[in-house]
């Protein structure tokens, strides 16, 4: 059992750096597979797991951590080559979402709770999604207690009843 629980926290955390496996499937299939594991269990497991991953998306976000130096290079590379127009286009494109995202930074600052109860009902109900709240979490500069906390508790609910459902319907369609 405790390996199991292992290896969920590293898929848990592996799918919330580089989001290519879903783990809601994979409990589902855990449970599924082994009904000895206690859901509430498998629940906390995953939330943390999936919130420490989100950290690292956060903590890039605030700038706190850079970004690898391959990406960091290639992001700011200038180019020799006079600007086209597809390039103008894209700048201009890019400073509109940087005034978005300023405006949103500043009501953010305005209203704490309202980046609080989004962050919060994105790692309960995954709407918005999850990650991109994690990131804007971190641009506004929310405060990484607060970011951990309503994380763990949303992921925790979430997955807590994502684990608990395969017995749930095992139980209905017995009877």
């Amino acid at each position: 059992m405790l390996t199991w629980l292992f290896v969920t926290f590293g898929v848990a955390f592996g799918s919330a750096v580089l989001p290519v496996v879903s783990i809601e499937v994979f409990v589902i299939g855990l449970m599924t597979s082994d009904e000895s594991i206690p859901w509430l269990a498998v629940g906390a497991v995953v939330a943390a797991g999936q919130v420490m991953g989100k950290l690292l998306y956060f903590l890039a976000a605030r700038g706190s951590i850079t970004l690898p130096a391959f990406l960091h290079d290639r992001l700011h590379r200038r180019r020799q080559s006079p600007p086209s127009e597809r390039r103008e286009r894209r700048h201009l494109r890019t400073k509109r979402i940087r005034r978005w995202l300023e405006s949103v930074r500043e009501r953010c600052h305005r209203h704490p709770h309202w980046m609080t109860s989004t962050y919060g009902f994105s790692a309960l109900v995954g709407l918005p999604p999850f990650m991109a709240t994690s990131v804007l979490a971190g641009l506004v500069r929310m405060r990484m207690s607060m970011f951990v906390t309503a994380g763990l508790l949303g992921r925790f609910v979430r997955f807590s009843v994502v684990a608990a459902s395969p017995a749930v319907f095992a139980g209905i369609f017995r009877a």
